[in-house]
């Protein structure tokens, strides 16, 4: 680990270098590859999309380990490289991205993205090659006057979930729609202490598309222990004393797939189920926070 060698000062450069290589050269090289898929859409082209998307996986390990190379990985249950799974996790930074994809334990981990990442160079073109939904938030106001703004991301992500039948997947949803801050806390007057309120219409569509395909949910809850309270100014200055990541197998009950857009009365359960596993999250989170003794880094104060 180079934080062990090199000040802060000389450490984040090159941490910052790595990182940013990585996404220039596989998103580059993703995107290309994207391109020759529309032209030759053979399953061929697609298989070797999926070995430079790993390669880029393996880049974020490597940036993210010469920074901190104490990651403790807890799972419960079984993962098998070649199953479909939907991965649910807390969201405190970008660095969370970074993290999933680098664990190397995941099929072929894509994301449910912002839509203002798909402008950002390299990052949206390569999500594009490889099928992932931008999800585009619309005000209610706005939903009001235009009813299809809603129906607009329930399709993409439904046409996205259809392309990840192909390949073994991990379908990553930050259930929360955005890192958690302190004032986004209070704002929503969430009662959970370490997250935000849960978000259901992603995963539930996703369910509905690929719920039958689906070989369990990877229940997940990310803690960063450092020696000061942002995440990423710990990660790039060498500060970041342990990443613990939580994994929970779990199979995906029928009752969790249904019609998520017009069957009001599973709209509603389905958002109640999902409150017990944040309320069960929360606790888990707690847990992971309390049970250490090196310094934890609170999420009110993340990047």
């Amino acid at each position: 680990m180079l934080s062990r060698f090199l000040p802060g000062v000389l450490l984040a450069p090159i941490i910052f270098t790595i990182l940013v290589g990585n996404v220039v050269l596989w998103g580059g090289v993703i995107f290309v590859i994207g391109l020759l898929k529309i032209v030759l859409p053979l399953q061929i082209i697609r298989d070797i999309l999926h070995i430079a998307y790993a390669a880029w996986c393996k880049g974020n390990y490597l940036g993210v380990w010469l920074a901190c190379d104490n990651w403790q990985v807890d799972i419960e249950g079984e993962l098998d490289e070649k199953a479909w799974y939907l991965l649910i996790a807390n969201h405190q930074s970008w660095l969370d991205i970074m993290v999933l994809s680098g664990l190397g334990r995941l099929p072929a981990p894509k994301f449910f993205l912002k839509d203002e990442l798909k402008w950002v160079p390299f990052v949206g073109a390569g999500a594009w090659a490889m099928d992932m939904p931008f999800m585009k938030r619309v005000s209610k106001a706005k939903v009001a006057k235009n009813p299809k703004l809603k129906g607009m991301d329930v399709e993409r992500t439904k046409r996205a979930c259809r392309h990840f039948r192909l390949n073994p997947t991990t379908i990553i949803n930050f259930v929360e729609g955005s890192r958690y801050t302190e004032a986004k806390h209070q704002k929503q007057r969430s009662p959970f202490k370490y997250l935000l309120k849960p978000k259901a219409g992603g995963i539930a569509f996703a369910l509905e598309v690929l719920g039958e395909k689906m070989d369990g949910l990877l229940n997940t809850s990310i803690v960063y222990h450092g020696t000061s309270e942002t995440i990423c100014k710990d990660m790039l200055f060498g500060k970041l004393t342990k990443i613990h990541v939580d994994i929970k197998v779990q199979p995906i009950s029928a009752e969790l797939i249904g019609n998520y857009q017009h069957d009001r009365e599973f709209r509603v359960e389905f958002q109640q189920k999902l409150n017990v596993i944040w309320q069960d999250k929360d606790l888990q989170i707690s847990l992971m926070q309390e049970n250490e003794q090196l310094p934890t880094i609170k999420p009110a104060h993340s990047s």
